[in-house]
């Protein structure tokens, strides 16, 4: 096998929690991580030459060290003193800086392609152990699926998949800092907590309403304050068809939850009349790429 393709997928926050400001610096959060069926293509080839070649396609991205998959690429081939070097092609799809771990779903991709590539029989604790050293959401997204992470990110429970429903995703014609809004988010001091134990059983009852009526992200209280056209995406979802609508991550991208295609579809019409987001998708829940065992 000379080379492999790998899907990156986006994720969304079905609720995430601040829990507070650990001595480190770190923030100690409760999150419900989701996979969604908008995702990246990597393909990685073998080559002779050694080293790592990696093309971004048109997305406005670094080629080097500085890029999440770079770092991937050679984490792999250091511990496995791998022979040659390997030439990376990015699609770019997700958005980018936008709350939806774009760039660790890519590295994620990584290990697992060359996971497969070299035949290397990591398994998926092994590549979490691996993916950690260089961002906290890369073991959530080599998993990937639903999840409830704790600690810094990288503690992670499998949970039971949503029911089907369809999504609008609407990034606005901004970029949000994840590090500003964390430096100015106030972890002691928040009046709102969502229910994330209420979100972990309504996700085991497979109820929709259960998992919209408990979406919730305190960053939201920074994000939003700076940036009010998120809170007019989150109002016109909600007016056109979305059960609930939500920042994810940082933000800035929002997601709507709609039971029916036509719903989200609907909402999609009105967002792009109105002009409030650069990119939108109608899209769903994706399944994990690993199955999960024995979910809560």
């Amino acid at each position: 096998m000379g080379q492999v393709t790998e899907k990156a997928y986006a994720k969304i926050n079905l609720g995430l929690d601040v829990i507070r400001r650990r001595p480190d610096g770190y923030h100690e959060v409760k999150m419900i991580m989701q996979t969604v069926d908008i995702f990246d293509i990597l393909t990685i080839k073998k080559t002779e030459k050694t080293g790592i070649s990696l093309m971004v396609g048109d997305a406005e991205l670094p080629c080097d060290k500085n890029n999440l998959i770079y770092k991937a690429a050679e984490a792999v081939m250091s511990e496995y003193e791998l022979p040659g070097g390997v030439e990376i092609t990015l699609e770019k799809n997700i958005p980018i800086a936008a709350g939806m771990a774009g760039g660790s779903s890519d590295a994620a991709a990584v290990y697992r392609g060359m996971n497969r590539l070299f035949n290397l029989n990591m398994s998926l604790s092994d590549m979490q152990k691996m993916g950690v050293k260089i961002g906290a959401d890369v073991p959530y997204c080599i998993m990937g699926g639903t999840a409830l992470s704790e600690g810094i990110g990288e503690v992670l429970s499998a949970l039971s998949a949503p029911p089907d429903a369809y999504l609008v995703v609407a990034k606005p014609d901004i970029d949000v800092s994840t590090k500003f809004v964390y430096e100015n988010l106030h972890a002691d001091t928040l009046q709102y907590h969502p229910d994330i134990d209420g979100m972990v059983a309504a996700l085991k009852e497979r109820s929709l309403t259960g998992i919209t009526d408990r979406l919730g992200n305190v960053l939201e209280t920074v994000t939003e304050k700076n940036y009010p056209v998120i809170a007019q995406i989150k109002q016109l979802m909600k007016e056109n068809g979305a059960e609930n609508a939500l920042m994810s991550g940082s933000g800035p991208t929002v997601f709507g939850i709609c039971r029916t295609q036509a719903e989200a579809e609907a909402a999609y019409e009105i967002l792009k009349g109105k002009q409030l987001a650069k990119q939108l998708f109608v899209t769903k829940f994706a399944l994990p790429e690993y199955t999960p065992c024995n979910p809560a």
